[in-house]
């Protein structure tokens, strides 16, 4: 072969090496930007208007939800996911009327040990909200539309508390609830951690913990650890928290409190606990681009160890809390930041003692999420944006891997 076709042979072969390259560097690309997004459901008003919680999963993949706003008296709704052939539907459970039931639930609901749903109303007559328990009616309902029935449990009155606002209610072991307002007890002003708990043939709520300045109150709800003490956050005055069972009280300790720019600052959002006892958790401003933190506390000896994991960047960061998957990956949703600042859902993945940050969907057409992400069996995420969607008033998504 001549010189001149021996090089021309070799510059062809190394094109071709390049664009093998350039191939495999594009496919690693694309795999990992492979998540469809899909509007599963736009809300139109009657079944309820603007979700600022995320949804909950049964165990038959159905999936619950509040809207703020909708529903007959357009004072909000309790509305339910579920199968319907290939695709879903969306089922208005319960709306809220402000006569005696409360309005405008602001918090995901939790499912109870008997399957039926708790949650919170921000609203009631003079907004002090209240604390209720909705379940279908005792025999086969004439229609799929047919409203359930609901209890109202607790009215907020002030000392009780006053404004539940995002926090998620829990269940001890036992059967007892905790959730938080952000207002109200011993002080008025600075909120409360309150038990609820069955009593004869309806339930008590009881005052464990009332905030004093300068912590204020949570505007999110807390978690349990395996030996009952509380762990969440504060919003304004913003700190990490613990209440710790002593006698016939709760001792509360601040575990951190957050710094403002670069360090996290107003802890909208909750916390979410590993199987090793470490806490982690988001805020929605404080980092230097104004979207929040993402952060990590950890047990050290009879101390804890604060470290942000990763620092967002846009116009507003999470309200909701964090999830946590089987494998150690964290996910959650930026009200304002991503490309359009209409918010963001990424993945934080644990990758040497470091945190890998994913960009998973930039909203823009649906807008502003608020809640939480949640996982179904098969790994895909599923959330609400609280504004946009086809008529405005906000939607379901998912997106699959």
């Amino acid at each position: 072969m001549a010189r001149s076709e021996h090089h021309q042979s070799s510059v062809i072969g190394g094109l071709a090496g390049i664009a093998r390259l350039l191939m495999m560097l594009v496919a690693g690309i694309l795999a990992a930007h492979a998540q469809t997004y899909t509007v599963i459901h736009s809300f139109s008003g009657a079944e309820g208007a603007y979700p600022d919680a995320g949804l909950t999963m049964d165990k038959a993949g159905n999936f619950y939800g509040t809207a703020s706003f909708g529903g007959t008296a357009d004072m909000g709704t309790v509305f339910k996911l579920a199968h319907a052939g290939s695709g879903w539907t969306v089922l208005p459970l319960y709306s809220f009327a402000n006569d005696g039931d409360g309005a405008n639930p602001l918090a995901p609901v939790t499912i109870g040990p008997d399957g039926s749903l708790f949650g919170t109303t921000i609203g009631y007559y003079d907004d002090q909200g209240t604390l209720f328990n909705l379940r279908p009616l005792p025999t086969r309902p004439p229609t799929p539309l047919t409203p359930w029935t609901l209890k109202v449990l607790t009215t907020f009155t002030g000392q009780n508390g006053d404004q539940p606002v995002y926090g998620r209610l829990i269940f001890d072991s036992a059967g007892n609830l905790y959730g938080t307002t952000q207002f109200g007890g011993s002080y008025q002003f600075f909120g409360v951690v309150y038990e609820a708990s069955p009593y004869g043939n309806g339930w008590q709520e009881n005052v464990l913990y009332s905030f004093v300045l300068p912590t204020n109150g949570p505007l999110s709800g807390v978690v349990m650890d395996p030996a009952g003490n509380l762990f969440g956050t504060t919003g304004d005055g913003s700190a990490i928290f613990e209440l710790s069972p002593s006698g016939s009280g709760w001792v509360g300790t601040i575990l951190h409190t957050f710094g403002g720019r670069g360090d996290g600052f107003l802890a909208y959002g909750g916390l979410v606990r590993d199987t090793a006892g470490n806490l982690y958790g988001a805020t929605s401003d404080g980092s230097p681009g104004n979207g929040g933190v993402v952060y990590e506390l950890s047990p050290y000896g009879d101390s804890w160890t604060y470290q942000i994991i990763y620092r967002l960047v846009g116009s507003q960061g999470p309200f909701g809390e964090l999830t946590l998957d089987a494998a150690g990956n964290l996910y959650g949703l930026a009200k304002g930041d991503g490309s359009y600042d209409a918010g963001l859902l990424f993945e934080l993945t644990p990758s040497n003692g470091s945190w890998i940050f994913t960009d998973l969907h930039d909203f823009h057409t649906e807008s502003f999420p608020y809640g939480n992400v949640t996982i179904d069996a098969d790994g895909n995420l599923w959330g609400t944006a609280s504004a946009g969607g086809a008529y405005g008033k906000g939607a379901i998504w998912e997106v699959t891997p």
